[in-house]
């Protein structure tokens, strides 16, 4: 053990070199719709920096940007990642950790899971989905039941025509609901499947008509590296015919595609895709993307349209008809919850996206931890990001207090945001 030991401190020291050279080479963030995305460098030790989970204290909330206000709407959750608010105002929440990413058989994957365990990020799943009711309207929940139990790492949910759907890791199920209850017992039905382990988040989006549904699917590895036949019917967003029940590959080539919205001036679907890692602190960026039917948008190949992956074995032919996204959203951010924000529903803010970005852990610098917005006009984003909430992460980058996930628009039109180390669901206003 202390052989093994010594080698673990060999290998975090020399991963700390390269932590501060590659922060002396660290320049602007990558962000917008034709970002600066630095050269990539491979990385013989991959960067692995993240901060330990602390929690909130009591009273201790996130900063709200200026003319906006923050309270906690649920608190004492346990690993809250996704929200749904149901037909009658009732907010459901998924409470899920991550699948285990196998077995370790490297000094790097010991690292790592010690790493993500300080972090909060693996652990035990709670496993069901919590319903939460303000039924006097104070903007703070004071019913709380156990809507769902016994489910397998579920994430996204969708509600329609009295069928409740849940993303659990390894497919879509649909459960009858009457309106205003408060449990769903019963087997579910299956209505596609996946298959687990990696990437194991699976985000859910009704069309408009109520039709069909959208789920995303990421990626088994970083850059498929375990053989692309495994990664095959992966890093999608799918299509489900809610009458047929037949499914196809909507959009391919999103290496973890998680938060899904609809834009309602074009009526395009976006969703927000986490890429690649082991090429430094801001290549390539995370992004935010119009979904077009049919397209293919890079991964493992290439990033950031056509900007090939040397590690990657090559097909030329893919390369080619990648798709360049629409908005970075700098490196390695995490930016997973994603819903459509209609013009003053917070004081100041135009049409646009909220993103909620659940931080790094995979750079020099620490990034994300915060819940951003970016403004749209005639359906496409501009300008630069503004902040919704921030102070998640400690000035020393040492710990976190929190980190946001999923947002929503609450019942109320306030925004809602689910924070699964500090495990409460935050509620945003204007001051």
């Amino acid at each position: 053990m202390s052989k093994i030991f010594a080698q673990i401190v060999a290998m975090i020291g020399g991963t700390m070199i390269l932590l501060r050279q590659w922060g002396t080479m660290k320049g602007e963030p990558a962000i917008g719709s034709s970002p600066s995305i630095p050269e990539a460098k491979p990385q013989g030790i991959p960067t692995l920096k993240m901060p330990t989970a602390r929690g909130w204290t009591e009273g201790q909330t996130p900063t709200a940007a200026p003319g906006l206000k923050v309270n906690a709407f649920a608190a004492g959750l346990k690993h809250p990642r996704w929200i749904h608010v149901l037909p009658n105002g009732d907010v459901v929440t998924a409470e899920a950790l991550g699948v285990p990413g196998g077995p370790i058989t490297t000094l790097f994957d010991y690292a790592m899971h010690t790493t993500m365990k300080r972090a909060a990020a693996v652990g035990d799943s709670p496993n069901r989905i919590t319903l939460l009711r303000d039924a006097d309207g104070d903007g703070v929940a004071e019913e709380r039941h156990t809507f769902m139990e016994g489910l397998n790492h579920p994430f996204g949910m969708a509600m329609l025509d009295g069928t409740f759907y849940v993303g659990n890791t390894d497919g879509v199920y649909a459960y009858d609901y009457s309106e205003g209850a408060t449990r769903i017992t019963g087997e579910g039905r299956k209505m596609v499947g996946f298959k687990p382990a990696g990437h194991w988040t699976r985000s859910l989006l009704p069309s408009p008509d109520g039709r069909k549904l959208y789920a995303g699917v990421g990626s088994l590895s970083n850059i498929g590296e375990s053989g692309f036949d495994k990664e095959k019917g992966r890093a999608a967003i799918y299509e489900i015919d809610l009458e047929t029940g037949a499914s196809r590959i909507f959009a391919s080539g999103l290496r973890n595609p998680v938060g899904l919205a609809w834009e309602p001036t074009t009526g395009a679907l976006w969703t927000v895709v986490n890429e690649r890692d082991g090429l430094g602190d801001e290549t390539p960026p995370d992004y935010l993307t119009s979904v077009q039917d049919g397209a293919f948008y890079g991964w493992p190949f290439c990033y950031w349209g056509q900007t090939v992956d040397d590690r990657v074995p090559q097909d030329i032919a893919m390369v080619a008809k990648a798709v360049t996204p629409d908005y970075a959203l700098g490196g390695h951010t995490a930016s997973l919850g994603l819903c459509w924000l209609p013009a003053g529903t917070l004081p100041g803010f135009p049409d646009g996206m909220v993103v909620g970005q659940h931080g790094s852990w995979n750079r020099s610098t620490l990034s994300g931890y915060k819940v951003v917005f970016i403004p749209f006009e005639n359906g496409r984003p501009v300008g630069p990001p503004r902040e919704i909430l921030s102070g998640f992460l400690a000035p020393d980058e040492k710990f976190s207090y929190g980190r946001p996930v999923g947002v929503a628009i609450g019942p109320d039109g306030s925004l809602l945001v689910a924070d699964d180390v500090g495990d409460v669901i935050w509620r945003v206003t204007g001051a």
